[in-house]
């Protein structure tokens, strides 16, 4: 009983913790049923979730603090979409007064979701972690990763390399988590692996919805190829390195202040 009751209550966290990614997934299903006069459907999606968030700011489900941290994964992700478009990766087919260069305004919100999760989840399951590896290498590790996805396009691509340096350097590095009075612990790098399949089977829904389209799904939607799981690897990884040193950050500061 009190193994399913410790289960009821991590649930309910990880649910609770998933309200802005599932807004989303809601919103691209909603939307493509049911057509909004005198609106495109991508700019009825930025509207949405903007009032999501703003929602959910009002009501205290995410801080002040979170919104900056989601904001800046917004430019982050928006940043990754217009290359990716660019070089053809992926399109998004409608219309819409909100597109820059063929990427709707709303697109990056996708990544934003990643980092609203992982803020939500910090606090709420009052997270920690143990051997984290500091500031210098895991900056330098997401900057790299970060880098690749733009440099494989016209340099071999070092994902493979940086998967096995990601595991090199986070080997020492546990998630400690809690559920009511109970402390749990896990490997990073599988807490990376957990989150990354989810996020790619959240990507197959988005797809069959038309949040995007890649090349080989214009003529029939299909699953989305499973090698795109180690991307979401590695983007999970530099969501988790920016959202743990703003924590660090955060608490040094707090521990400096007067009493």
């Amino acid at each position: 009983m009190k193994a399913f009751i410790q289960l009821f209550h991590f649930g309910y966290h990880q649910a609770m913790s998933c309200i802005f990614p599932v807004a989303i997934f809601g919103t691209l299903a909603l939307t493509s049923i049911i057509e909004i006069p005198f609106l495109h459907r991508y700019d009825a999606i930025l509207l949405i979730l903007l009032g999501v968030q703003y929602v959910m700011y009002l009501s205290g489900l995410e801080t002040l603090d979170e919104i900056k941290v989601i904001c800046v994964f917004h430019v982050i992700g928006l940043a990754l979409e217009l290359y990716k478009v660019w070089m053809g990766s992926w399109s998004y087919p409608e219309e819409a007064y909100t597109k820059l260069f063929g990427v709707p305004l709303y697109s990056g919100f996708m990544y934003a979701s990643v980092a609203s999760f992982m803020c939500q989840i910090w606090r709420r399951l009052r997270m920690d972690m143990t051997g984290w590896p500091g500031g210098a290498s895991s900056f330098l590790l997401g900057g790299a990763i970060y880098l690749n996805f733009f440099t494989h396009h016209f340099i071999p691509d070092f994902r493979w390399w940086l998967t096995a340096l990601v595991f090199i350097v986070f080997w020492k590095t546990w998630i400690i988590y809690r559920v009511r009075t109970k402390t749990y612990r896990m490997p990073l790098t599988i807490a990376f692996l957990i989150v990354g399949f989810f996020i790619w089977a959240a990507e197959n829904i988005a797809t069959f919805f038309n949040g995007w389209k890649y090349p080989d799904q214009h003529e029939t939607w299909h699953l989305v190829s499973f090698s795109k799981i180690s991307s979401w690897f590695l983007l999970v990884i530099i969501s988790v390195i920016i959202v743990a040193q703003l924590k660090y950050v955060k608490a040094a500061r707090a521990t400096k202040e007067p009493r």
